[in-house]
């Protein structure tokens, strides 16, 4: 899987005009259409922690026609919006004047007929960016993908990586994953309601987090029912701290489709 890791510091973006195959509305929005001949996709998650009010530039215009919180994704639907092929500009930034959002810019080589998605983890003081080449297959038979993406923040090294439980295998499906590492896809039976634990690699413990209001510690879990032929990614994010330590958690497992 090709992808880049890139951390720029905050420098204006310069509009480059209008997207071909785009048309403008009046509020200078860029609006998608669903014909991506002659072009390449972009999914954006947002995975860093206490993000608010996010819009998402290219070529300095906004591609999102409302504002992304942590854990949001756009397009919330469909393989992503549509990008013409080259070195184009992204911006990621919180649009209130007095945020403490540190805008992120980077350069993206934009391929012919790829799909991409956009990682964006960390916080909102020292934001991050990982894209990675999403390769949409459709699979020939009833089966569904699954991928494991881990962005979870820490502001000390996290000693460990990290393994994904299928209750309904009843095994790993995932293991060893390190921080802002992304999965290939793998196959998955379609229809039928799984549920996910995340341990530490290599143990038999669910990661939990802790409640401060009832003083309980709770699995960290998603649940999943693939539609047959679509691809999705879990993804670990929110802050990390030790499940054996009284602090409240906001860490979280979840799933987005990418087709």
């Amino acid at each position: 899987m090709k992808f880049s890791l890139i951390k720029y510091a905050a420098i204006p973006v310069l509009a480059l005009g209008l997207l071909p195959g785009c048309t403008k509305h009046s509020d200078g929005v860029l609006e998608d259409n669903a014909d991506f001949t002659n072009a390449a996709r972009a999914q954006v998650y947002i995975a860093t922690v206490n993000a608010t009010r996010n819009y998402v530039f290219v070529d300095g215009l906004p591609v999102n026609g409302s504002s992304l919180t942590s854990g949001s994704l756009f397009p919330a639907s469909g393989p992503g919006f549509k990008v013409t092929p080259g070195i184009k500009a992204f911006l990621v930034r919180d649009t209130l004047s007095a945020t403490t959002q540190v805008p992120l810019s980077f350069a993206q080589n934009m391929q012919f007929n790829k799909t991409y998605t956009v990682f964006m983890y960390d916080t909102i003081t020292s934001p991050l960016q990982k894209t990675v080449q999403t390769d949409i297959v459709i699979p020939s038979d009833t089966t569904a993908r699954l991928r494991f993406a881990n962005f979870v923040y820490s502001p000390t090294a996290i000693p460990t990586a990290f393994d994904i439980f299928s209750v309904k295998r009843n095994a790993n499906i995932f293991t060893n994953v390190q921080l802002t590492d992304v999965t290939g896809f793998i196959p998955y039976a379609s229809n039928i309601t799984d549920s996910f634990y995340i341990r530490p690699a290599g143990t038999t413990t669910n990661l939990q987090n802790f409640n401060p209001t009832t003083g309980a510690f709770v699995n960290i879990l998603a649940t999943l029912n693939p539609t047959a032929k679509r691809s999705y990614t879990l993804v670990f994010r929110g802050g990390f701290r030790s499940a054996v330590t009284n602090i409240a958690t906001v860490r979280s497992l979840s799933v987005f489709t990418n087709y």
